[in-house]
């Protein structure tokens, strides 16, 4: 299938308010198509292959799949006649019982033809078989996110795939030829990587609208349709030979009746991308020409990332197989047109990944992250990329962030912390769990006059042991109390605790000598002031005490005087014949 330009929205996308800088969508994404940007990851639609490997891993539910059922029921209010094409995979995910009912709930969503996808698989299979190269490794191509794999990222192995389409074209195809070109076709299956391909096709194999089995279930809900209710019912076709194996590894060669020995030497059944890659990685070694049945997920459609969750894997391919078994495919008498079943493959190599970059430029990047010798190119994988060169050059490439790199982030962290302590204006000594000195910064070597020589030596060599004894012995968790150090002439409040994964001891001490110094020669001044106030007290108390023992002298010497003055003016002339009272007498009379 020559892929077209999508017009649609892309199929996988991220939602940012969930999306949680977390890097495992990165690290599980095989392309690598995520683009990170202020540590949010969004798809990038040109380099994803819509696989589903993100949905399935992201934790968050931050990454997600473009919901069609819109589409689909648009679709089914138009005058056109509609058919649905399910996938041979339901079988895993319904019960029996829920097996014979769900054509009746197709049906009731109102789609006027329901058939099974595996009708295509069947004929896909033959013409794999009939179009094998004779002098090349042949690549089927029923998975689409397989074919898509290759045209954007191993383009040299285009030419090994073989020019046949999917079953769900080839169903479309099959499905048109029956009922007329103007039929509409909806697809139903466990694939996300099927929306891309709808969006892409046209012609007689055009599909019209892809859902997954999700997507099915939660329309049910909504239309309120129970299998519980419903009568059993077939479908409007049935699939030939055993077409409904297509979904598990072999099915393809099962189906073709390529033979029964699944250790064939040149034939080869891979599922997963893993085995995919280290197959496609040695292809053109062998000296037989291999036939390559590649199915993107491990296990096959079974573990498709569209399928409802909660699901044990090895129950889901028991079902199918059981229903296989009890559901043999009809005899075909008439094969279908190839030219139904024909499609045609391009490569489509991605421009970013032709860019090359100087080998400057790249330990420019790496020299970034304190990588500037080999040695230091841990090549962890923490940031989602497998090397740490590879990262480098997804940075120039505008997909990765320099600060992704897990422990150069963690050094920095490290280097921030180490550089608090160090400057910090507060003594901190670390003791192992026998007390003994194992590290102290330049505030706690000032406080108590020593050196790195303390190190490995008993705390008791600096200080009064017993607060540490407390809590390594567990009497206490924390020490917190203001001591004296005669010693050092310091005052310090401390602080003393326990980190017990490391079974290590910290000790902070804050110098508040001068505090306490001030808080003294407060309370001296405080103490002299009410001393001196208390003697003043005491003298004004002594002094008015004094001045009213002269007042009082004072007052009664007055009377005296006045009373003599008194005397003066009542004398008479008698006083001539007595004698003149002179001024002196009347001062110095009592």
């Amino acid at each position: 299938m020559t892929p077209a330009k999508a017009t649609r929205s892309p199929v996988v996308f991220t939602n940012k308010a969930e999306c949680r800088d977390c890097y495992r969508c990165l690290r599980h994404c095989p392309v690598k198509a995520i683009r990170m940007d202020n540590g949010q990851a969004s798809v990038d639609p040109e380099r994803c292959i819509a696989c589903g490997t993100c949905i399935r891993e992201c934790p968050q539910g931050a990454k997600q799949f473009r919901n069609d059922t819109e589409q689909a029921i648009s679709l089914l209010s138009g005058s056109n006649r509609v058919a649905v094409s399910i996938a041979p995979s339901f079988a895993s995910f319904y019960s029996g019982w829920e097996q014979r009912r769900l054509p009746s709930a197709l049906r009731r969503l109102g789609f006027a033809h329901v058939a099974e996808t595996a009708i295509g698989a069947y004929h896909v299979a033959e013409e794999s078989l009939r179009r094998r190269y004779p002098k090349l490794d042949s690549i089927c191509t029923a998975c689409p996110a397989v074919v898509d794999y290759i045209e954007k990222y191993v383009p040299e192995m285009v030419p090994n795939l073989l020019p046949v389409a999917s079953p769900m074209l080839a169903h479309a195809a099959i499905i048109r030829e029956k009922l007329g070109p103007e039929t509409r076709v909806v697809f139903i299956g466990p694939c996300i990587a099927k929306k891309n391909e709808a969006d892409n096709s046209e012609g007689m194999q055009k599909v019209d609208c892809a859902l997954t089995f999700s997507e099915l279930e939660e329309w049910l809900m909504r239309e309120g349709i129970q299998l519980d209710r419903l009568e059993d019912s077939s479908f409007d076709d049935e699939p030939g030979g055993e077409a409904r194996l297509f979904p598990l590894p072999g099915g393809l060669t099962r189906t073709a009746k390529m033979g029964s020995d699944s250790l064939a030497a040149d034939i080869i059944a891979v599922s997963g991308i893993a085995e995919i890659r280290k197959l496609l990685e040695g292809l053109g070694r062998s000296t037989n020409h291999l036939f390559i049945e590649p199915l993107f997920c491990a296990q096959g459609c079974v573990n498709g990332p569209g399928a409802p969750k909660d699901r044990n894997l090895f129950d889901s391919r028991h079902q199918l197989l059981s229903y296989a078994g009890a559901f043999p495919g009809k005899p075909v008498t008439a094969p279908a047109s190839p030219v139904l079943i024909a499609s045609r493959y391009r490569s489509v190599p991605l421009e970013a990944l032709q860019q090359e970059f100087s080998e400057e430029e790249i330990q420019k990047v790496l020299g970034a992250t304190g990588k500037n010798a080999k040695a230091d190119e841990l090549n962890c994988g923490a940031c989602g990329y497998d090397s740490c060169r590879e990262k480098a050059i997804a940075v120039l490439r505008g997909l990765a962030e320099t600060e992704m790199c897990i422990p150069y982030m963690r050094r920095l962290a490290e280097q921030r912390t180490d550089r608090i302590i160090e400057t910090s204006p507060n003594g901190i000594v670390m003791l192992d769990n026998r007390l003994n000195v194992i590290n102290m910064n330049p505030a706690f070597k000032k406080m108590f006059l020593c050196s790195e020589a303390v190190l490995g030596r008993h705390i008791s060599y600096l200080v009064d042991p017993e607060p540490f004894e407390k809590v390594v012995t567990g009497r206490q968790s924390l020490v917190e109390e203001t001591v004296k150090h005669q010693r050092y002439n310091l005052v310090a409040h401390q602080i003393i605790y326990q980190l017990e994964s490391e079974k290590q001891l910290v000790g902070i001490f804050v110098n508040i000598t001068s505090s306490r110094q001030s808080m003294e020669e407060l309370a001296k001044l405080r103490h002299s002031t009410i001393q001196q106030a208390r003697e003043m007290l005491e003298h004004q108390v002594k002094m008015a005490q004094e001045l009213a023992r002269y007042l009082g002298e004072s007052t009664a010497r007055g009377e005296t005087i006045i009373e003599n003055l008194v005397k003066l003016t009542e004398s008479d002339d008698s006083s001539e014949s007595t004698g003149r009272i002179t001024e002196w007498d009347i001062f110095t009379s009592k």
